[in-house]
């Protein structure tokens, strides 16, 4: 017998972000999720060496690694209806705990609890929070890219993700802010020191 878990999650790399928006450079799942482990795992590392936190690095990278898997099967619900209320919202958050369940069960039984601690995360746990600090800045930098390239449809994303992530008071997101939020507006030869 065949097991689908990682057939399912290959196909992350197919689901689209940002759908409700024209976007100069389309970004999917696969690769925002990648995007996300990174962030996350240096807001650990800062909560760690810069605040002399405890966080856990390697289950915050998890966490984001497995952050969209249930988009597999449910797609990418845009931002503005996953939120819209409370219902909607709540709906949705069961619908994607059932589509991590049904994942979970795509895979050998002895692997399950393992792989179903990082696909159905401690969301109380400061790692959790990391993720979701790291998903939101991912979100941040893609608008900052398209505002690069001209796109004004991400004005108004940029500006309401740019509160969002400053009104949590998270040290690490105002130190990423801080040391690595203007490199993300220079040109490649800028980066290299090249005029």
């Amino acid at each position: 017998m065949g097991y689908d878990f990682f057939a399912f999650m290959d196909r992350m790399k197919y689901i689209k972000r940002w759908q409700l928006m024209r976007s100069v450079r389309e970004e999917n799942i696969m690769e925002h999720s990648q995007q996300v482990a990174m962030f996350a795992h240096v807001l650990a590392v800062i909560n760690n060496k810069v605040y002399g936190g405890s966080a856990d690095a390697e289950k915050a990278v998890l966490y984001s690694v497995y952050h969209e898997c249930s988009e597999v099967m449910t797609g990418d619900m845009p931002t503005p209806i996953k939120y819209f209320n409370n219902s909607i919202h709540g709906a949705y958050k069961e619908l994607e705990d059932k589509a991590c369940d049904k994942l979970l069960n795509t895979l050998p039984e002895e692997l399950r609890g393992e792989l179903a601690l990082s696909v159905k995360p401690d969301c109380d746990s400061l790692e959790y929070k990391l993720m979701k600090a790291a998903d939101r800045l991912a979100a941040y930098v893609k608008c900052l890219e398209e505002l690069r390239c001209g796109n004004k449809e991400f004005l108004k994303a940029e500006k309401s993700i740019k509160k969002d992530l400053l009104s949590r008071k998270m040290p690490e997101v105002e130190y990423f802010f801080e040391k690595f939020i203007p490199s993300f507006n220079l040109t490649l030869d800028e980066l290299e020191g090249m005029e």
